[in-house]
């Protein structure tokens, strides 16, 4: 790590510290210790193959009803000779045998290049190279090899990085499992120059709008030819984020469904000097790049958004409210006198949100002097999703945002924030970042299988903590959102038929809700870019208590995804939704 790097972590430490307390800050930096070692672990067990493996692998391809031509694409430019080998060698180490290295040296300074690349040709034919005559950078190279490729499937590979050997198997068997893919990515992970894995990046399934906030798609990344010489290949002026800019417009032209995510570590980035991967400083033109491909993303699906720079160089997108935004039914639930002094007057005048009105729903008799300037709506009902129904059958917004009344918003634009995703057509719920009294957290997304049935993500960490591959700090998807915080347009509601209040009367209905919208092919987003804190000690709402019938009949209906949460990488443990590595 450079000496830059290593103040901004210290730095980034301290400010956790002052945040979120000593505690919670040392529980962090203990946890990303243990996660150190706990890879090493994986490594060892899973990370590796044996002969016995390599064997099976070579039966599989064997039996293959398809075995594509995939061609990979190395620009080449003053590569030091070691890198450059390692390189090429984890091509031809490939077991997957039917493959094409397509190579376009951009006019080298260094001599050695060229015979380097000579040797390999001359060592196997399927190694294809070019020599240009002028340095055009990594966008034109690029184009220079892909004019040659001529498999169905072109892999990128930088010239100082490795493939795992089973890559390009897996690649295939994707492409023979699911026919329509067109576009492939993997997990990855960090190599330094004495060849040790550190730093995995164990990824979730296709999530569009992770994917706006941080290259998600990055290596291994594998898309249909055909679809990469339709568009031009990679465009010049985005050198350094030319591959992100490549997956954005690729996007445009597939359904989501024809995205596949291979849950393997495939590719191992160089983390050395002039790398991206040694550190964010070391191609600071690169992140602004990025962020002027996202917009033109933007601009070409004539969506009007913001793309701002975030801490570690990632990014925000903040859709744009329309100018006379939609009236917007604030439903507090209350279970106690405590929740609602204090809380309600502090909802009121920490929104700028002005086309609203506020709802407070409870069991609970209240003086009339509480529930001033809103409507109060009182019930015998006992179940919690029983009485948020009700409540939205007696108001009138074209958005419905439930919230707990113990919650206290830490900026003015919390509902702005949130109202502006539900208003995607695309979106159909959003949720925010609660936080306990110590500024840790309370609820993000929901894992669906952890704990048995639903684990929160992030739990307990401190609200700056990164968390898995930044997921914590970032908008992103998840499966589900906790109803304690959540925003949606009512025409969504009433598609999906409200809460499932006979089945799920107390628990688990705002992750059944999600879910029956993700059945819909809505997208569920979390953004952490809208903040509210509890003003009392009360636990989270995490399903322990649940009845046991409550528990069956999830399970039961959500099985696939108490198996398998596409959003919860398999590689990583089940146990909570902290996202440590499985071992």
């Amino acid at each position: 790590m450079s000496i830059p790097a290593q103040i901004r972590r210290v730095t980034a430490i301290f400010k956790l510290a002052a945040k979120s307390g000593l505690s919670a800050t040392a529980k962090s930096v203990s946890r990303g210790i243990r996660e150190k070692q706990n890879y090493q672990k994986w490594i060892k067990r899973s990370g590796t193959l044996n002969d016995k493996q390599r064997r099976d692998i070579r039966s599989q391809i064997e039996a293959f009803d398809n075995k594509p031509l995939i061609s990979i694409l190395l620009p080449v430019y003053d590569t030091d000779e070691k890198w450059l080998r390692l390189c090429i060698d984890s091509v031809f180490k490939q077991i997957y045998p039917n493959w094409q290295l397509c190579i376009a040296d951009d006019c080298s300074l260094k001599p050695q290049i060229r015979p380097i690349l000579e040797e390999y040709a001359a060592k196997d034919s399927r190694v294809k190279v070019l020599f240009r005559k002028t340095n055009g950078h990594i966008s034109e190279a690029s184009n220079s090899a892909l004019a040659f490729v001529s498999g169905e499937f072109t892999v990128l590979l930088d010239h100082d990085d490795e493939l795992a050997e089973d890559a390009l198997f897996w690649v295939a068997r994707e492409i023979n499992d699911f026919p329509e893919t067109a576009m492939i990515y993997s997990d990855e992970d960090l190599i330094d120059e004495k060849g040790r894995r550190f730093s995995p990046k164990f990824k979730p399934d296709w999530s569009r709008d992770l994917f706006y906030s941080v290259n998600l798609i990055t290596h291994l990344s594998a898309y249909r030819t055909d679809i990469l010489k339709e568009i031009g290949g990679f465009r010049l002026g985005f050198e350094g984020s030319q591959d992100y800019d490549l997956a954005l417009r690729v996007i445009e032209r597939i359904p989501e469904k024809d995205i596949r995510h291979i849950p393997r570590i495939l590719y191992h980035w160089r983390g050395i000097r002039g790398s991206a991967a040694f550190g964010g400083g070391e191609k600071p033109y690169a992140h602004e790049r990025a962020r002027e491909a996202i917009r033109s993303h933007f601009e070409r699906i004539g969506k009007k958004a913001i793309v701002s720079e975030t801490p570690h160089d990632l990014h925000r997108v903040s859709y744009c409210l329309p100018e006379n935004p939609p009236k917007v039914s604030v439903i507090l639930s209350a279970d106690s006198v405590e929740d609602v002094i204090g809380s309600i007057t502090y909802f009121m005048e920490q929104t700028e949100y002005r086309n609203i009105e506020f709802v407070l729903i409870s069991n609970k008799e209240f003086k009339p002097d509480v529930a001033k300037n809103m409507k109060a709506i009182v019930t015998n009902l006992s179940g919690r999703a029983e009485r948020l129904n009700l409540a939205v059958s007696q108001t009138d917004g074209e958005i419905l945002c439930f919230a707990n009344a113990n919650l206290r918003p830490m900026s003015e634009n919390w509902l702005s924030e949130l109202v502006s995703f539900a208003l995607q057509p695309e979106i159909g719920a959003v949720g925010a970042k609660l936080l306990y009294k110590n500024e840790t957290v309370l609820h993000g997304g929901l894992i669906i299988g952890a704990g048995e049935t639903i684990g929160i993500a992030h739990h307990t960490f401190p609200a700056g903590s990164r968390g898995n591959i930044s997921r914590n700090v970032l908008i992103g998807n998840f499966s589900a959102i906790s109803a304690s915080c959540m925003v949606v347009r009512r025409d969504v509601f009433d598609e999906a038929g409200g809460f499932d209040a006979k089945h799920l009367p107390d628990k688990f209905f705002d992750a059944d809700f999600c879910l029956r919208l993700r059945e819909k092919n809505y997208r569920i987003v979390f953004t952490p870019y809208a903040e509210l804190k509890e003003t009392n000690a009360k636990e989270p709402s995490n399903h322990e208590d649940a009845t046991a019938a409550e528990k069956d009949h999830f399970v039961e209906k959500w099985a696939k995804f108490i198996e398998c949460d596409p959003f919860c990488n398999p590689n990583l443990s089940r146990k909570d939704g902290s996202f440590s590595i499985g071992i």
